[in-house]
């Protein structure tokens, strides 16, 4: 029961041109034989970062059977447990999380109901977080400290994620390099599944430190992997660094612009459940029950929807004529069964039913969802930030001071809004005239008040806002074809330039 539940809730994954369900796989094992350890029935209590990706490993009926009664997330002073014999934490090693632990672990002593306490580290325990734990006087309350290396999680069949929001930041402002072990210890783990990769391309200095480390641990793989046929041709690193324009413009497909709107997470989007309200799941004469203040609906995003596989990388404004056409279809799919005359004919139809209702409803779902998204992206505010997008990447008054970011400071818009649009036109000028970076500069710190000039260090640091240096980006545009006029769009394209540094 266990092994086919968990086939089925995965088969999307092994749909690709590489079957990442293995990498699933290899990440619950590695949980689940920790689970094992501990006796009991069991009380997870999660650092709130994690409770997301583990989605991707293992869902909570599959828990239960390794006697997981409760879940919970980790909170000062909130008793982590109810009756459960073993209480264990799941965990980044993150400091602000060890205090956190440290409350619960001290409250659940003081209540004298003699549990056992575990914690488990998410991909390592580090040496700070040790002398943490040793400095609050929690650490020798531990029956069992693990290390869970799981540095992968299978996202869709043709995306694994390593959920390192904060990877950028560490490497080029702080100078932790440590999510780069991470990023090789993945690359070992899928030569271990896959077979060694013969070919490495990078461009960068992080990309070569990821390269380096990944070299001197594939010397510790067993030797039968050599043996097996490579599945993967090549593994191409690049810096984000190579391509910081990209990341600052808003996303023009179908599932980026539900990222940018309503904000995708773990591959799950909500929406206002009352916009749906019109869907039926299910029969009728059922009694209504009391619903939340604000309901949501969450709907899963990846390529087990035949209908969302095809329209998730189409242009927005493609989308919707795909959408017709197939409602089209649906429709005499069903007028199908008034010329069922025969008793074969009708076998034919009733057996091909099931699969037109699963497309209606998913057609319904994600027309509903093309209406939501329409309504936001014919907002004059998301038209004019668009129009000066394309401006940027064009590279047409990007020397000047942008009227629609004034604009954007005197209605104190969102200031992560008004950043990004400020870096984007930084990168595409190589850097701002004098008069243009004071402006922008004065103008956000009385607008927003002075903590941000810290703000802007931090960007300038990180090469996103700061004097104009030698102009580049014109040439690179024109050389590389970076944007690309498209008649059949209402907008033109923008192509990264990581895509032209792929080896053929």
């Amino acid at each position: 029961l266990y092994s086919s539940r968990l086939q089925m809730a995965a088969s999307h994954l092994s749909s690709g041109r590489i079957d990442v369900s293995r990498v699933r796989d290899a990440a619950r094992r590695h949980f689940l034989e920790l689970l094992d350890r501990c006796e009991g029935t069991k009380a997870l209590v999660w650092d709130e970062s994690m409770t997301g990706p583990f989605s991707f490993v293992a869902d909570y009926s599959v828990l239960k059977e390794r006697n997981v009664t409760k879940m919970t997330i980790i909170q000062h002073n909130t008793p982590p447990a109810d009756n459960e014999q073993h209480v264990i934490f799941l965990t980044r090693p993150k400091l602000d999380v060890m205090e956190r632990i440290a409350d619960c672990i001290r409250k659940e002593e003081r209540s004298a109901k003699g549990r056992d306490f575990s914690v488990i580290f998410v991909p390592r325990k580090t040496l700070m977080c040790d002398r943490k734990l040793e400095e609050l006087g929690v650490k020798g309350s531990f029956a069992n400290i693990f290390e869970c290396p799981i540095d992968l999680y299978p996202v869709d069949s043709d995306v694994l994620s390593m959920e390192l929001p904060l990877a950028f930041r560490e490497c080029y402002l702080e100078g932790d390099f440590t999510s780069m072990y991470y990023v090789a210890r993945s690359l070992i783990l899928l030569q271990s599944l896959y077979g060694i990769i013969p070919k490495i391309f990078g461009k960068g200095e992080c990309a070569k430190r990821v390269a380096d480390i990944m070299m001197r641990l594939r010397k510790d793989l067993p030797k039968d992997v050599e043996t097996v046929a490579p599945e993967f041709d090549s593994v191409v690193l690049l810096d984000r660094n190579v391509d910081l324009l990209s990341p600052l413009l808003t996303q023009l497909t179908y599932e980026g612009l539900l990222d940018e709107l309503f904000g995708v997470e773990n591959g799950r989007c909500k929406f206002s459940a009352d916009k749906f309200s019109g869907q039926s799941e299910g029969g009728g004469g059922r009694v209504p029950q009391q619903q939340p203040e604000n309901p949501t609906k969450t709907i899963m995003l990846n390529s087990s929807d035949d209908l969302y596989a095809e329209i998730r990388d189409l242009n927005f404004y493609a989308v919707g004529p795909l959408l017709n056409a197939k409602a089209k279809r649906i429709r005499e799919a069903f007028e199908e069964r008034h010329g069922a005359k025969t008793v074969g004919q009708i076998k034919q139809f009733v057996s091909k039913l099931s699969h037109i209702q699963g497309i209606r409803i998913s057609l319904s779902t994600y027309t509903t969802v093309t209406a939501l998204l329409k309504e936001k992206i014919e907002n004059s505010e998301f038209i004019d930030r668009v129009s000066m997008e394309q401006d940027v990447f064009r590279a047409v008054d990007v020397d000047r001071i942008h009227p629609f970011v004034e604009q954007l400071m005197c209605m104190r818009a969102p200031l992560a809004n008004v950043l990004r649009l400020i870096c984007a036109q930084c990168t595409a000028s190589n850097g701002f005239k004098q008069k243009v970076y004071d402006f922008y500069r004065k103008e956000i710190i009385q607008t927003y008040g002075y903590e941000h000039l810290r703000t802007l260090e931090r960007l300038e640091e990180a090469g996103l806002y700061r004097l104009q240096g030698p102009k580049v980006y014109n040439t690179i545009r024109k050389t590389m074809r970076l944007t690309v006029e498209d008649v059949n769009e209402q907008v033109d394209r923008f192509l990264p330039s990581i895509t032209h540094t792929m080896p053929n």
